[in-house]
């Protein structure tokens, strides 16, 4: 049997912008995805802590040390800018491999710019 588990998150990041007219997804700063080990087109959660909605679509990397989190395409509708996320992956593992696992979670603050491993 397999469970899924955390297996890493960017916590409050701030949405950046919003682009409507895109064919989807959510871009990340290449160096923030590097840093939380989430690989470009894998699958994320995002949740807004502005408004509450949650919504699954797949990382796309924005230009290195741009600090960018937009959604989009029909996720731009779920957020505006200004608006505080989490981005989080899971991964499979058996029971006996989640029990020492340990989730790579990344603090973001000062609109993306201060980033520290928790």
């Amino acid at each position: 049997m397999l469970i899924q588990m955390l297996k890493s998150k960017l916590h409050r990041a701030i949405l950046t912008q919003c682009e409507l007219n895109y064919t989807g997804s959510i871009s990340i700063d290449r160096d923030l995805l590097d840093l939380a080990g989430i690989l470009p087109y894998e699958k994320v959660l995002v949740v807004n802590q502005s408004n509450g909605s949650r919504l699954e679509t797949y990382a796309i990397e924005a230009p290195r040390g741009s600090k960018e989190f937009c959604l989009n395409g029909a996720a731009a509708r779920l957020g505006q800018p200004g608006d505080l996320v989490t981005i989080m992956c899971f991964a499979q593992m058996t029971p006996e491999e989640a029990v020492n696992w340990t989730p790579c979670a990344i603090l973001l603050s000062d609109n993306n710019a201060k980033a520290q491993r928790i």
